[in-house]
């Protein structure tokens, strides 16, 4: 078995350069700046409605016609936000893969699963009758379904919520992509089958080189998992830095407020803490930074000043959006006293 270790000085196999999405005119992602290596897992936290889905499926041309899309999507150097409707198939689910947090939605009733999993190994890998169904069954077998023959002619009701994420992601990995994203994939499953659905894609992730982008609102589940994580609010990046670092010293007063809300299995009992107040509506996002009506650390210039990442990618270690910790006004001539 092949070992691939992720190279932190390897170039960027997928590039997003203010990505930007608005839905009738009302911005929901509002410049998102992101790089993933070969090898790499990333993961992108925040509570919903904070744009880390949408940031992929707009990546990936699956938004609806009234979407309004800019910026730049990159893989391996390659523009995907002006790509062919053809070139873009051609990229789903071959070069990049998606798994969604709602496996009884995304498998169609009607169909058997190993047909499922045949027919996107037809669509992206060419292989048809005896060597797709071997295919399938080795498939199967890697993901930890058991019984993988008898499997293959069952239809999705007949299958426990934990096994038809593993059909999933098995249909992910028929295209043997260079990047798998992973939505929520251990949201409604009991906390043994999570633990072996993050042990499978860290599994998958070692032994075929690709990188991940485990979306999730479990901090736990991010720290396990990735090298590095993404904090989003309001359509932005708010914090990114090297998961290790991103828990013993958050920067930005929303990742404080995530990892203070976190129950303690050690010490007294107590309150967990939260946050006050609610993700605003892209439609109601006030001036200025856009936690700031929530934030206990707030100061007069975070409700008028708009804040920006500061540039520097992963050469940067740690970066955060906020101006009382470091960053800097969107507006260079904006002086922070």
């Amino acid at each position: 078995m092949t070992f691939h270790a992720f190279n932190p000085s390897a170039p960027p196999i997928v590039e997003i350069s203010d990505l930007r999405v608005a839905f009738d005119a009302t911005p929901v992602l509002r410049g998102i700046d992101l790089t993933i290596a070969r090898g790499e897992a990333v993961g992108m936290v925040g509570e919903s409605g904070c744009g880390k889905s949408v940031t992929w499926l707009a990546a990936l041309g699956l938004l609806p016609k009234r979407a309004s899309i800019s910026g730049s999507v990159r893989l391996d150097g390659e523009e995907l936000l002006q790509a062919s409707r053809r070139h873009l198939e051609q990229v789903r689910g071959g070069r990049i893969a998606m798994v969604f947090q709602d496996p009884a939605s995304a498998l169609n009733p009607v169909h058997k699963v190993g047909d499922q999993v045949i027919e996107a190994l037809r669509l992206h890998r060419g292989l048809k009758g005896a060597a797709a169904r071997f295919e399938a069954l080795r498939l199967f077998d890697q993901v930890g379904i058991p019984d993988s023959a008898r499997r293959l002619g069952a239809y999705p009701h007949e299958l426990s919520g934990g096994q038809n994420q593993r059909v999933m992601i098995a249909m992910a990995l028929a295209g043997q992509p260079d990047v798998l994203i992973a939505d929520e994939p251990t949201t409604a499953l009991d906390v043994t089958i999570q633990a072996q659905i993050l042990d499978l894609l860290q599994q998958v992730r070692r032994d075929t080189g690709m990188a991940l982008v485990l979306i999730s609102h479990d901090l736990g589940v991010i720290g396990e998992v990735c090298d590095r994580a993404l904090v989003l609010y309001a359509g932005q990046v708010v914090e990114e830095a090297p998961a290790d670092l991103l828990f013993s010293r958050p920067s930005h007063p929303y990742t404080s407020g995530l990892l203070a809300a976190l129950p303690r299995i050690d010490g007294p009992r107590k309150n967990l803490a939260t946050i006050p107040g609610i993700v605003p509506h892209p439609s109601e996002l006030a001036s200025g930074c856009a936690f700031a009506p929530r934030c206990h650390q707030r100061a007069l210039i975070c409700s008028t000043t708009e804040v920006r990442l500061p540039v520097g990618g992963q050469q940067l270690r740690h970066r955060s959006a906020c101006l009382l910790h470091g960053s800097t006004p969107a507006r260079p001539d904006v002086a922070l006293a």
